[in-house]
């Protein structure tokens, strides 16, 4: 089987793939790659995570399968970090949907979906380890029903709803308010990228979060 998995470069599953996909089993001949164009003709999954350019759709004729995994039970929660918004507004319970990918954003048929578990105390890094982790064990399954040659996938039924952008002012904490009632905010900014801060004084102070 030809499989590869397309990740941008400066993305977090590219960063920590020796920890993600170790070279054994199903993972063995994986290839990952970082630019669409690098995508090879005749391959039977490439599997998209974390990958931030427009891919040209003749790109999507190279492979037999061109999957996708998003943080929520489609066509509900389409659109933007679906998982951090969902943790933002209280859940630790996911629903991952893995699907084909199509022109309409989000919107190609669902092969597998399944519920994993975000603890409330999980921070940004807990969090992206989970996801990856979680992510590629879909994929895995989805390439052990492949070889197998049972592969099932379905339509998205009911409406569609969408998550917006996360704007960058939501890292922005009211010293007004309690701590407790903003750490689900607070847990899912990156320490180093996009921290949490508040302004006491005209001064901007940042907050970062570490766990023993």
């Amino acid at each position: 089987m030809k499989i590869q998995i397309l990740t941008s470069k400066n993305s977090w599953l590219n960063s920590n793939k020796k920890f993600f996909i170790k070279r054994k089993g199903i993972w063995k001949n994986v290839k990952i790659i970082n630019n669409h164009k690098r995508i090879k003709k005749n391959t039977d999954i490439t599997a998209i995570l974390s990958y931030y350019n427009i891919i040209p759709e003749k790109f999507f004729k190279y492979s037999k399968h061109n999957l996708v995994v998003h943080e929520s039970d489609l066509p509900k929660g389409r659109g933007f970090s679906p998982l951090y918004w969902q943790i933002i507004n209280g859940a630790n319970k996911v629903t991952f949907s893995l699907f084909e990918c199509s022109k309409k954003m989000d919107s190609g048929k669902i092969y597998i979906k399944r519920k994993f578990i975000f603890p409330h105390s999980f921070t940004y890094d807990e969090i992206k380890r989970k996801q990856l982790a979680s992510a590629l064990e879909l994929i895995k399954t989805f390439i052990k029903n492949f070889k197998k040659k049972k592969i099932r996938s379905s339509i998205q039924k009911g409406k569609a709803t969408y998550y917006k952008k996360i704007p960058k002012n939501l890292s922005k904490i009211n010293i007004n308010k309690s701590i407790i009632s903003q750490i689900n905010i607070i847990r899912t900014r990156d320490n180093q990228k996009f921290p949490s801060y508040f302004f006491y004084k005209k001064r901007k102070y940042y907050l970062k979060l570490f766990t023993e």
